[in-house]
């Protein structure tokens, strides 16, 4: 019987007891061990497999820990080191990813009560006899979630103290999603309240620490040492632009295709490629592990499932609408390359902060890190600090579109007065006003051509319907086979007509509408309004190269 696929589970005893697949990263042990520095930070995109290391750290280091864990796997076979390591030291696990507040309090409140459910884990604590009266007094409060904000400011440094003095060991401290407090009061707005506290609740715990023997800290952003790291000169960092450590964060190509032939499914890794691969961790191709779970659990429940973005719906993916929605008009061409599959040279920034994020030019550096964009593999930028980015995958190019999408819609909801002399000219019949202003329209929004079937289609119907008293259909089956877009005008009398044709040649445009023209009266696509008792029908075929659009126009009558 396959191994269940561990799709949503996030701890490594939980993938191990209870018998889920599990591609082994734990060789990450023995590399941390040989070049770790006082305080570890991992930077990655969401979804990568950061929360399942770490606590494949915790069921390793801890004192009291599984051994039968491991068995099996890579690091079992180092002996010598897990003689001198496995189980052997305190550790403190915190994950931060749902220090979510709506404001300062509440992500207060939130971080009490993660920092609560530790110390209920280490509560035996209270019994020592080892640690001093005043730590466990706090250590009671902050339980009961009842300590003062100097007390949770300092929490950290109480609780490896008490366990440095326990134990006679100094603690192993692990911090997950370290930024995601930052990320949200940003969005929120009290970042610079909540830099001011983290600065103190981590600089408690990392500078010349004589109770800690390592930190290992992961988020999604190498935020810059000024914010929150201020005084801590111990930081080592690895980020995506970074080699070590590379394949021990998403699953690699190797263990895309192990999966994939455990389960019989090797007939889908050409997809599984195309849609979940491309992102470059140091010298590493890698593909996001969310993803490819996913779609393998799919697969095994209906083998002709189609990929989808599993990545692209765990998110808000704000940061790609904020791009889009104050790009300026040399912004909106680079995104329009980037989804026709070109690369862009942009500044490299890999040290931010979150209140930075919002500047276009650091923003490509955001989108880096956050996996969003990818670097151009190995062709190197001629600048320094410069990178070729480009987007990794098919589902991200999808998110960008729909975001763009959603920015159209957006804008031309906004703009009803402005397209008001376009939907006059279709009424009318005045071809060459609407050609010229519907290639105003054009000009303004973010295209990408031929990279994407149906962009033109989606862009006319979303600009038509933009209009509240117009009944707009598309594809609607009439005649003899389906018009683009079919148009129910206001009066009751008139119809509208439009057939969407796309040219790769400019010379081509006249000749497209007018083929698009004949076939509107060909296949009779009229027959529907005129049954429906419209009594004239303006009809247009309408065809695209690149930002140029070409109108022409008949009128048909019952």
């Amino acid at each position: 019987m396959k191994e269940k696929l561990p799709v949503g589970i996030e701890f490594f005893a939980d993938i191990r007891r209870r018998g889920f697949y599990y591609a082994d990263k734990t060789s990450f042990i023995k590399e941390l061990l040989e070049n770790q520095g006082k305080v570890n930070l991992f930077t990655r995109p969401r979804r990568f497999g950061k929360t399942l290391n770490m606590s494949m750290l915790k069921e390793f280091f801890e004192v009291g820990a599984a051994p039968e864990l491991f068995d099996g796997l890579a690091i079992s076979k180092e002996k010598a080191l897990c003689e001198a390591h496995q189980g052997k030291y305190p550790v403190i696990f915190l994950t931060l990813k749902g220090v979510e507040g709506e404001d300062f309090e509440e992500a207060c409140a939130l971080l009490a009560a993660v920092v609560a459910k530790e110390c209920i884990r280490l509560s035996y604590l209270t019994a020592s006899e080892k640690t001093e009266p005043a730590d466990t007094g706090v250590f009671r409060r902050l339980i009961a979630r009842e300590g003062s904000r100097v007390e949770l400011h300092m929490a950290l440094g109480t609780l490896m103290r008490m366990l440095h003095m326990h134990y006679g060991r100094q603690v192993i401290l692990l911090i997950d999603e370290y930024d995601v407090p930052l990320d949200r009061a940003n969005e929120r707005g009290y970042y610079d309240k909540m830099v001011s506290f983290l600065r103190v609740f981590f600089g408690e715990a990392f500078k010349t620490n004589p109770d800690l023997y390592f930190a290992v800290v992961t988020g999604c952003l190498r935020i810059s040492k000024e914010s929150i790291f201020t005084g801590v000169n111990n930081l080592k960092v690895d980020a995506v632009s970074d080699a070590r450590y590379s394949e021990y964060f998403g699953f690699t190509d190797s263990d895309v295709r192990k999966l994939l032939r455990d389960y019989g499914l090797d007939e889908a890794y050409d997809s599984m490629k195309d849609w979940y691969d491309g992102y470059h961790f140091g010298n590493t191709d890698v593909y996001c592990p969310w993803d490819v779970l996913n779609h393998c659990d799919r697969l095994l429940a209906s083998p002709l499932a189609e990929p989808e973005a599993y990545w692209d719906n765990s998110s808000s993916n704000y940061l790609v609408k904020r791009f889009i929605e104050a790009a300026d008009a040399t912004e909106r061409e680079d995104i329009e390359r980037l989804i026709r599959g070109e690369a862009l040279e942009k500044k490299l920034v890999m040290n931010l902060t979150y209140d930075e994020v919002g500047r276009k030019e650091l923003l490509w550096s955001a989108l880096y890190q956050t996996g969003y964009l990818t670097t151009d593999g190995g062709n190197y930028p001629k600048q320094r600090n410069y990178a070729r980015f480009v987007i990794p995958n098919r589902e991200i190019r999808e998110l960008y579109i729909e975001k763009v999408r959603e920015w159209f819609s957006d804008r031309v909801r906004g703009s009803g007065r402005a397209l008001s002399g376009l939907y006059h000219a279709l009424e009318i019949g005045e071809a060459e006003e609407a050609e010229v202003l519907l290639g105003e329209q054009l000009r303004t929004t973010i295209s990408y051509y031929d990279s994407y079937e149906g962009f033109y289609h989606g862009f006319l119907l979303g600009l038509l319907k933009g209009k509240a008293d117009w009944a707009v259909r598309s594809n609607r089956e009439s005649g003899q086979g389906r018009s683009d877009i079919q148009i129910k005008c206001k009066d009751g009398r008139t119809g509208i007509i439009i057939e969407v044709k796309h040219t790769k040649k400019k010379e081509d445009l006249k000749s497209l509408c007018e083929e698009a023209l004949s076939q509107i009266i060909d296949r009779s696509y009229a027959d529907s309004l005129f049954d429906d008792g419209y009594e004239r029908i303006r009809i247009y075929g309408v065809a695209f190269f690149k930002k140029i659009c070409c109108v022409r126009g008949k009128m048909l009558e019952k």
